[in-house]
């Protein structure tokens, strides 16, 4: 599975985070969300955590399933 990228994120003055995917928003993160995840992609790899918090990412299945006879369409 190949590893994620193409995340940023912007910590704005009012604390908010704006995480994005290649250049469009992604998620944004207030108050206590925002302070762990800025603590997580602090002690991790960013990209992942990222993917993470955003739900873009892939779970390893998907080519499981395409190729499954019910979704060959």
């Amino acid at each position: 599975m190949p590893r994620p990228h193409g995340f940023a994120y912007t910590q704005r003055p009012d604390g908010t985070v704006l995480i994005t995917h290649q250049g469009r928003a992604a998620g944004t993160l207030r108050g206590p969300r925002a302070e762990e995840f800025l603590a997580e992609v602090e002690s991790g790899d960013a990209q992942l955590v990222m993917a993470r918090w955003t739900g873009a990412y892939k779970h390893g299945n998907e080519r499981t399933a395409r190729n499954h006879p019910r979704n060959r369409g």
